[in-house]
């Protein structure tokens, strides 16, 4: 199994922009963060990628993506039909090969050797299934993401045969029907927003959306059905990842990328000088005249 294309959704009228916004990488050079997604994709060695976009969107995304722009898919999503669908858009482009995904509002950082999306695909072809990455969330934070159930792979602590997964669930759900052995108390596998997948979650998708009768059918309702059908696998992840669509996530998303490339000092510089400027004000000082 070789994974060499790429699917990112970004469709979503309300986050349509995001995808959109520049940022300053690690290496201090201006991209928008389709560029960056763009780039992760290709260092996972991916070959062939498609965008998912809001019908019309097409040209800004092309321009956005950069040197990319020529070489890149741009795939409408031309009704409303939620983020599975969007995915399933992209069929044809897929055909019968497995695909990397991810979403296009969120910033991907890692400060392992390897990136995430890498690690995923390298972890993928070995094992010749679909994988997801994972990381060890609170439960307080599960209505936020898509959660998983199974049993550890040993040897290894950090690799997880998935069972069951729930969109969402609450915490006494999770605890009865999420739990596993050696996650400390109170945390639960949630999903981190990269994907490696077969062919088969679009197999589902196409049985599950024709017969929805306009209910949403979510990418988790595929990867529930995809756990009972094939072997599928779910690898902790210890990167972050940073959603531009909440309050102050492009600054934080920023600070990141900032905080983990080469102008990591000065950045931290600028921080303190002005967080000494906010307490100076707030105390009342600066000398009187």
């Amino acid at each position: 199994m070789f994974v060499r294309k790429a699917i990112i959704t970004a469709a979503a009228q309300s986050q349509r922009a995001l995808p959109l916004q520049t940022l300053i990488d690690s290496d201090g050079n201006k991209k928008s963060l389709l560029q960056i997604l763009i780039e992760q994709s290709v260092g996972a060695g991916v070959e062939e990628i498609a965008v998912v976009v809001w019908p019309g969107d097409e040209a800004s995304y092309a321009q956005s993506a950069g040197p990319h722009g020529g070489s890149v898919r741009f795939i409408p999503q031309t009704e409303p039909r939620g983020y599975a669908h969007a995915l399933y858009c992209a069929r044809n482009f897929t055909g019968s090969d497995p695909f990397l995904h991810m979403v296009g509002d969120h910033l991907y950082v890692s400060t392992a050797p390897q990136p995430s999306a890498q690690r995923l695909v390298e972890l993928a072809q070995k094992e010749r299934c679909s994988v997801s990455g994972v990381q060890p969330t609170r439960e307080s934070l599960l209505s936020r993401y898509g959660t998983v159930g199974g049993r550890r792979v040993p040897p290894r602590s950090d690799l997880y045969r998935v069972d069951t997964v729930i969109e969402k669930p609450t915490p006494t759900e999770a605890e009865q029907r999420l739990l596993i052995p050696g996650i400390r108390t109170g945390y639960y596998l949630c999903f981190f927003g990269i994907h490696v997948l077969t062919p088969a979650v679009m197999e589902i998708l196409g049985r599950m959306l024709p017969v929805s009768a306009g209910k949403p059918v979510t990418l988790v309702d595929a990867l529930s059905e995809l756990a009972r059908q094939e072997q599928y696998l779910a690898v902790e992840d210890d990167g972050r990842r940073y959603d531009l669509g909440v309050p102050y996530g492009l600054l934080v998303a920023q600070l990141a990328l900032a905080l983990n490339g080469r102008d990591r000092n000065s950045v931290l510089t600028q921080m303190l000088e002005l967080l000494a400027d906010r307490e100076l004000a707030g105390n009342g000082g600066g000398a009187a005249l």
